[in-house]
């Protein structure tokens, strides 16, 4: 991997004294990876919970310390914006480097995604958790950095009962984007990510937007919009936005909202809209008005190009984990599979960073 998109420069010095001589560590896993377990801790001197990433440094016998350096360079460039997680201190040993952060007590908003449909979100929660959501990326893209694994497991709640505000997790993935170098590699989550990243294409900030809108998609409807029976189905669901809005998934869900999805799910990374212009689409940008959202209608319409200046180029990279459903159609793109399959058969499979 080309080393030159990883942000290397950061402020936080790794304290070395032993991590339990300071915080006392739950029995309870936040989550778990392959190379990563997150556990809830609890500072001795303060009594607060945090929690505690444990990220192995030496990866499949290869140093990846570089790569934990670009995660908590990003979290000290993000600290200013209230809807990524906090990183509190850091710690170091031999074989590991700790993240101490931010405890968010409401989980990933993925179990809402899920959930029965009086206990998923409103329509209303959506809008107001996706402003949030907005206003924590629009501050990544303005300090040139991508995420590029966007997803419910990496959105989480600062608590259930009632509605918390959303904190954006997961930055081992994430890169600073260049204006003049064009860098390819996959990485990202089959669901999410764009077409262009499966076409190993250079991407953007755009390619953060398109995963918005996947995600928007399935906080308000709990369905996956491309996910296929297999990877192969989902990657070709991707590549040719084979997208429905049938009217029983959107039942009682505004046009605005529909219209909001499709501005971010186009194919062509210049007529995405920017995080800045999705604050300022009319179904977020008057917030107050939700209760009246199922009552607005919008004609269909064409999104046109928004004025770009040079855009930004960025490295992708991809990981693999979900189950699958039965897509209607098996049959009828068994033959398109066989054709575009042999695109994808490099494509190796790498187990998601663990949430934070």
């Amino acid at each position: 991997m080309d080393k030159s998109c990883l942000v290397s420069d950061t402020q936080t010095v790794p304290r070395e004294e032993p991590f339990v001589s300071s915080y006392r560590l739950g029995a309870h896993e936040l989550g778990r990876g392959k190379f990563a377990v997150v556990r809830k801790c609890v500072e001795l001197a303060s009594g607060k919970e945090y929690a505690a990433k444990f990220l192995r440094k030496r990866r499949k016998g290869e140093d990846c310390r570089s790569d934990i350096i670009n995660e908590i360079a990003i979290l000290e460039m993000a600290r200013f914006s209230p809807y990524v997680v906090d990183l509190h201190e850091v710690y170091e040993t031999n074989s590991e480097i700790i993240l101490v952060m931010e405890y968010a007590a409401g989980g990933e908003i993925f179990e809402q995604c899920v959930a029965d449909q009086d206990e998923g979100f409103t329509e209303k929660d959506v809008v107001r958790l996706i402003r949030q959501i907005l206003q924590g990326v629009l501050h990544l893209h303005r300090s040139n950095v991508v995420h590029l694994d966007l997803k419910p497991q990496n959105i989480l709640l600062t608590s259930n009962n009632p509605l918390g505000d959303i904190r954006i997790v997961d930055f081992g993935l994430s890169r600073r984007v260049d204006a003049i170098k064009e860098i390819r590699e996959i990485l990202g989550t089959p669901e999410y990510v764009a077409p262009e990243v499966l076409n190993y294409e250079p991407i953007s900030t755009a390619t953060d937007m398109w995963s918005i809108g996947v995600l928007t998609y399935i906080m308000l409807t709990g369905v996956s919009p491309f996910l296929g029976d297999t990877k192969q189905e989902t990657f070709l669901n991707i590549s040719q936005v084979n997208i429905q809005y049938a009217q029983e998934e959107f039942e009682g869900i505004s046009d605005l909202a529909i219209d909001f999805i499709k501005c971010l799910l186009m194919k062509n990374p210049r007529k995405r809209m920017r995080a800045d212009q999705c604050l300022k689409h009319p179904w977020l940008s008057s917030p107050n008005d939700c209760e009246a959202l199922e009552e607005t209608t919008i004609e269909e319409k064409e999104v046109e190009a928004p004025e770009l200046s040079e855009e930004l180029v960025l490295l992708a990279s991809y990981t693999v984990h979900c189950p699958c459903r039965q897509l209607e159609s098996r049959d009828s793109i068994e033959a398109e599979l066989k054709t575009v399959r042999h695109q994808f058969n490099a494509l190796q499979e790498i187990q998601s960073e663990v949430v934070c």
